[in-house]
């Protein structure tokens, strides 16, 4: 037997015995060990060493943050109704010693308290307060846990309400409120823009009318300028031209047949002063012949004397006028007459009594 193989064998021994000495922990880890089955110490990250056959790493932790999602759970709330309620939790393992010896399994027991505080803060909210108070919730689930969960070596950072589902029948109702909450906002809102509009259309409306009453002021204003302007220049004529009586007369005359315009004039009155009018026509013809016949008369007698006498018969001239204008008098004075007539007889019939009038 080659005395070497006894050394090698030892060496061998000693080189995994130094080996099973050493332990080298990762950064944010925490591992236990144990003597004899006695707790003795945590190691530290880096490198560590151990009694081989004497020291054993009994449990390993991660000193990061970690995240635990629960599984939905029924909740009843204040007024009666069952939710699912799923939660979220971030922790971190503080004291790796208290983890490891103080909770057999810090996970469960994490997830059974999470449970039993939440309905404990559930059962005393209503189902509307419950949706509107996750704030409230998150701080006293984190509250309650973290006092409790602080003597196993665990922090809760976080606790967060990730989803609450009420019943389907709860669901249809809240919809159903939604939509008309929305049905009455938007009502709402068309109204106002309907009372919006009706009031700019008011006021444009207002202000329209305001804009044309002024430019009807204006127009009438100016209108009546003009009349008035036009007046004052046909009375600075008819004063500037020494009007008489016979034209007054005849434009007198020529108004008459406006007064019986219209199609609603079924009869119409003639003044009184018809007459005079008529008289002055007479008499401003009548003038103009006699002014006529004199100065025929004394071409005659002129041509008289320078010749023999000669017997003529009546000038046409004012023969003609004469009778024109005795004409135009009579004219007019039986139009005036007959008018008359007919304004009684219309009177006499408007008096009278219907079988009367047959009878007449």
């Amino acid at each position: 037997m080659d005395p070497a193989i006894p050394l090698i064998i030892i060496a061998v021994l000693l080189v995994a015995i130094a080996l099973s000495a050493i332990r080298i922990v990762p950064q944010a880890r925490a591992y236990n060990i144990e003597r004899f089955g006695r707790y003795i110490r945590t190691l530290d990250p880096g490198l560590n060493f151990i009694i081989p056959g004497v020291d054993r790493v009994n449990s390993k932790f991660d000193l990061r943050e970690q995240v635990f999602s629960s599984r939905p759970q029924p909740v009843i709330t204040e007024d009666n109704l069952v939710v699912n309620i799923d939660t979220v939790l971030y922790y971190q393992v503080t004291q790796p010693k208290a983890a490891a010896y103080e909770v057999a399994n810090y996970i469960q027991a994490i997830d059974q308290l999470t449970v039993t505080t939440l309905r404990n803060v559930i059962g005393s909210m209503d189902l509307e307060r419950t949706l509107t108070s996750r704030e409230e919730i998150n701080t006293r689930l984190r509250g309650v846990l973290d006092e409790t969960t602080g003597k196993w070596g665990i922090r809760i950072n976080r606790v967060e309400i990730k989803a609450i589902d009420p019943p389907p029948t709860i669901k249809e109702a809240m919809e159903k409120q939604m939509r008309a909450d929305r049905d009455k906002r938007a009502a709402i809102l068309h109204a106002e823009g309907e009372r919006q509009s009706r009031i700019l259309k008011a006021e444009g409306a207002r202000q329209q009318a305001i804009l044309e009453a002024q430019g009807d002021q204006q127009a009438a204003i100016l209108r009546a300028d003009g009349e008035a302007k036009a007046i004052e220049q046909v009375f600075q004529a008819v004063h500037a031209n020494d009007a008489d009586a016979k034209l007054l007369a005849y434009k007198y005359l020529e108004t008459l047949p406006s007064l019986a315009e219209g199609e609603g004039n079924t009869f119409w009155v003639i003044p009184g002063e018809f007459t005079e009018a008529v008289k002055n026509v007479s008499h401003a013809f009548a003038g103009d012949a006699a002014k006529t016949a004199p100065s025929t008369e004394k071409g005659q007698r002129e041509e008289g004397d320078s010749g023999p006498a000669q017997i003529t018969g009546p000038d046409p001239a004012r023969s003609t006028s004469s009778q024109a204008a005795a004409q135009a008098a009579e004219a007019a004075e039986k139009a005036v007459a007959d008018a008359r007539d007919d304004v009684r007889r219309a009177g006499a019939n408007m008096g009278s009594t219907p079988s009367q009038r047959k009878g007449e």
